[in-house]
């Protein structure tokens, strides 16, 4: 089917939005044409009119501009399928976000006009409240992030089992009755997981974010249990597990042994600690191309595998347990597009969106050259295991 083209103007009379948005959009190069034509008039395909859905949307819900330049904007089914889904989950947040607020104003309300008093205690839950506003942002921002990074992940991996069908496979769910999960993320883990190996057991999926509990609540339904814990100090009893996992999420974690402390307390004599983590090659090729561009691009503020890796872990855990075994994963990713790659780079944690905000299309262009002369991009992948007992 031949693919229709509208000029600014048209497009943005289509769009029922101003010429002077869409140019401004243009400008910023968040929502460039998809084309010049001769006459030099930037034109637009109905595939932009998706890319303008998700500024606004996002805009209305209250991103930035700046934030929104920095999320993956993909225009196949699936991007398009995924996004819309996020945009639904986000806009039930801010319905019960709004609900809580509602309630607490109208209690607030009621309780001045009783007693001709205001309860300040009572204003300043209301501040709280208003200030949940950026965390529900931001709890958006992670969602984004770590599903483009999956993302990149399942679909250029060398490797037919994918990382979270390996880790599932290293677990002895056979010796294991009681099991908790720290730092869950969306709960991707469980999605690898059989029906009934969960059917017959307790599993309590948790984390420290309460927006990540949310989502994987919402992800995976019914039969696991879900709870906001800090594994610095866990809720639970001594000797409450019979496997604790931590799937790259020690290296996040402020004091590493007073977690590692928690995780001994709460397993049982026999029980085992299964983490994973990166190593120092890890990736190295896409930070090689990001410095190659831009030498001011770092993207991330500091080493991970420097504070909990392959190289240093395992001395930090034998500290606590008795028994250390590291199990690799075998695996590389060979990228041949620029799309999932340059989305990868943006959802990084470093200062990558000051530097290629701006220059998406050249780094874009960047990208695929190298692509085009390589015939793809082979990436190292260095991660694996500890298995820790007793």
């Amino acid at each position: 089917m031949k693919e229709s083209y509208y000029t600014s103007g048209e497009f943005a009379k289509k769009a029922n939005v101003t010429i002077r948005t869409i140019r401004f959009y243009d400008k910023l190069g968040i929502l460039k044409p998809s084309r010049i034509g001769e006459n030099g008039y930037r034109l637009y395909t109905d595939e932009d009119f998706g890319r303008l859905q998700r500024i606004l949307s996002l805009r209305y819900l209250g991103f930035s501009l700046d934030e929104i330049m920095a999320m993956p904007m993909g225009d196949d089914a699936e991007n398009v399928a995924r996004s819309l889904a996020m945009q639904k989950d986000l806009i039930r947040r801010r319905i019960r976000h709004l609900e809580s607020m509602n309630q607490a104003l109208a209690d607030t309300e009621r309780m001045v006009g009783e007693s001709r008093q205001v309860d300040w205690s009572r204003i300043l839950h209301l501040i709280h409240l208003t200030n949940m506003e950026h965390a529900v942002v931001e709890q958006y921002k992670s969602a984004v992030n770590i599903d483009v990074r999956i993302g990149l992940h399942r679909r250029f991996s060398h490797n037919p089992v994918g990382w979270f069908s390996w880790l599932a496979s290293q677990i002895d769910f056979a010796a294991a009755k009681d099991i908790l999960e720290i730092g869950c993320g969306n709960g991707e883990l469980w999605q690898h997981v059989g029906a009934e190996i969960l059917a017959s057991r307790r599993v309590d999926v948790t984390d420290v974010s309460e927006g990540m509990v949310e989502d994987a609540a919402a992800r995976l339904g019914a039969g696991l249990h879900f709870r906001v814990e800090d594994c610095q100090r866990l809720s639970y009893g001594d000797d409450s597990f019979d496997a604790v996992i931590a799937n790259h999420v020690l290296f996040y974690v402020k004091d590493i042994p007073q977690a590692l402390g928690e995780i001994r307390r709460v397993l049982r004599p026999d029980g085992v600690f299964y983490c994973s983590t990166y190593g120092r090659e890890h990736m190295k090729e896409i930070t090689s191309l990001v410095q190659e561009f831009d030498p001011r691009v770092t993207l991330s503020d500091v080493a991970l595998y420097e504070l909990f890796g392959l190289e240093n872990g395992r001395a930090m855990l034998e500290r606590v347990f008795g028994r250390v075994e590291q199990v690799l994963y075998d695996d590389y990713l060979l990228v041949d597009e620029a799309e999932p790659l340059l989305d990868y780079i943006l959802s990084c944690h470093g200062n990558q969106g000051e530097y290629l905000n701006q220059r998406k299309d050249e780094f874009r262009k960047f990208l695929q050259k190298k692509i085009k002369e390589k015939g793809g991009i082979r990436i190292t992948k260095m991660a694996g295991m500890f298995v820790c007992r007793e």
